[in-house]
């Protein structure tokens, strides 16, 4: 655990990780205090005039043609954050909440929002005492960005709504028993505040970022279990020669083709497409696992652009400037402008071409996998890799629920961001659904390390069973690494049926928690 610190210019993907996941403490820069205190200068400038400004002295959305009295701004900003905590369904996880509790942050600390220091040093304080609000699975439309979700953590802030304390149980406890507990005074919300905590994209980009750190993994584990399967099937790997891929030039397909080039390296079982049954060319998902896979990558590292992007944004409306001249001038010649920044389309989009990609990688290894289970096409494997085939059923079924994730990860990348559902009296119109394209997103990467799990369990035993007994079927090096440590954490090899949904269980968290690829690591080197 370390601290990280929040300055005036963004933060970064790892910033974001260490929080969510890391539970690291958070801190505001000198610059970052400096610049809120400054752009509050502006707001209050500006709620002192006579005239209407949006934001800090109308109301909001289709309600905004009202002046709001000073009298009433205060209970203006209560309102607003309480009427747009109106989410339903299952809670988010932690790591999500957290995630857009620090980007939100992130924003604030730009000093173009126009809060209070305080209101940003009580947000960092909930971040570090461990205070998770509660917040649900439905209610924003990505546009005026994660509306709902925000609120529910804004309204933490106010001492109100629900949230649980720092710990593995996630039991819920009153927020004013835990902001007591760790000396945490709830904020009086003043003009812009409310506004200002909840007008963002914090919650579809946080899960766009942690996308992008599981699927980076998930597209090396599946070099790996493409590679086992090669073997398995006798495959040539003449087709990874890297000048094959000099001629297509797509960084992904490159690094792909090179990650099974090296599993492979020193391997006895590749090359023996030749031999017993000749065939001219390897079946696609064995021939162009680096094509698709490689395009995948390229597709992360598109998103990953936009999250880069996004890490140095500040997403408001309306925003703050410190000079020059508009409408709505403060002091010194600061003003406040609105704008349409909050809108989701750009990571709504990379949220539903990476659940694309996802979908589309699980589909190339269970094809894989269903061709190492099928005698006519194995090359000499026994029926669904099954000890004593028709008294044994082998993997038949573990490839059912294979195609059953892959069927699912079909249906999850249909794109959310092709929809729009007018709301607020037609004010906001047009939305962008980034919110349930991340939701969607999260599923169909559990899903993916759950397909790639089901291949790694068929290739690794298709490989001892081409192994048995033979003195020239030799599996490479690194492969016999990744056998090793895959039984050792509990993946069960050929043998008499048994009990096999723990094996699926443990190959899923061999993969998901990286012990596939550092098992292959050990032999090969870092992989891409």
């Amino acid at each position: 655990m370390h601290n990280v610190v929040i300055g005036a210019h963004g933060v970064t993907a790892e910033d974001v990780l260490a929080v969510a996941r890391g539970g690291a403490r958070v801190e505001l820069s000198a610059e970052a205090l400096a610049g809120i205190a400054a752009a509050r200068e502006v707001v209050e400038a500006l709620a002192a005039k006579p005239e209407p400004v949006y934001g800090v002295s109308t109301g909001f959305g289709a309600l905004a043609v009202r002046h709001i009295s000073p009298e009433l701004r205060a209970q203006l900003q209560r309102s607003l954050v309480r009427s747009h905590a109106a989410g339903m369904g299952p809670r988010v996880e932690r790591e999500v909440v957290r995630a857009l509790m620090f980007l939100r942050l992130k924003t604030l600390a730009s000093g173009r929002t126009g809060v209070r220091p305080v209101v940003a040093e009580t947000m960092a304080a909930l971040l570090n005492a461990g205070i998770t609000p509660v917040v649900h699975e439905y209610g924003s439309l990505g546009c005026s960005g994660d509306l709902a979700p925000l609120s529910h953590c804004a309204l933490v802030l106010m001492g109100e709504g629900e949230a649980e304390a720092e710990g593995p149980d996630g039991v819920v406890r009153p927020v004013p028993e835990l902001l007591a507990e760790h000396g945490i005074e709830p904020v009086e919300l003043r003009e812009k505040e409310g506004l200002a905590l909840i007008n963002g994209t914090d919650g579809m980009l946080g899960m766009l970022v942690m996308a992008i750190e599981d699927l980076r993994r998930l597209f090396t584990a599946a070099d790996v279990t493409a590679a086992l399967s090669m073997e398995a099937l006798l495959g040539t790997d003449k087709v990874l020669a890297p000048e094959l891929h000099a001629i297509r030039p797509h960084p992904g397909q490159a690094a792909s083709a090179e990650n099974m080039r090296r599993v492979l390296a020193g391997s006895g079982l590749t090359g023996h497409h030749q031999d017993d049954a000749p065939r001219v060319q390897d079946a696609y998902s064995i021939r162009c696992a680096p094509q698709v896979a490689g395009a995948g990558r390229d597709t992360v590292t598109h998103a990953t652009m936009v999250a880069d992007r996004e890490l140095v944004s500040a997403v408001d409306n309306p925003v703050v400037f410190a000079g020059g001249t508009s409408q709505a001038e403060g002091s010194g010649g600061g003003r406040v402008e609105s704008n349409g920044n909050f809108h989701g389309a750009p990571v709504a989009y990379v949220l539903d071409f990476l659940a694309i990609a996802a979908a589309d990688l699980g589909s190339i290894a269970e094809r894989r996998t269903d061709r190492l289970l099928d005698k006519s096409r194995s090359h000499g494997l026994p029926a669904f890799l099954a000890d004593d085939p028709g008294v044994d059923s082998g993997l038949m079924i573990a490839q059912y629920t294979q195609a059953a994730l892959v069927s699912e990860n079909k249906r999850l990348a249909v794109p959310a961001s092709v929809d729009s559902i007018p709301s607020s009296a037609m004010q906001e119109d047009h939305v962008s659904m980034g919110w349930s394209a991340a939701r969607k997103l999260r599923q169909a990467v559990d899903n993916l390390a759950r397909i790639i799990a089901v291949e790694l369990m068929a290739a690794s035993r298709a490989v001892e069973l081409r192994v048995q007994g033979s003195e020239v079927l030799v599996a490479a090096p690194a492969t016999q690494a990744v056998l090793k440590a895959a039984r050792e954490a509990g993946v069960g090899g050929p043998g008499p049926d048994r009990f096999l949904s723990p094996d699926l269980a443990a190959a899923y968290d061999f993969v998901r928690g990286g012990g596939l690829v550092a098992a292959a690591e050990s032999v090969t080197g870092p992989l891409a």
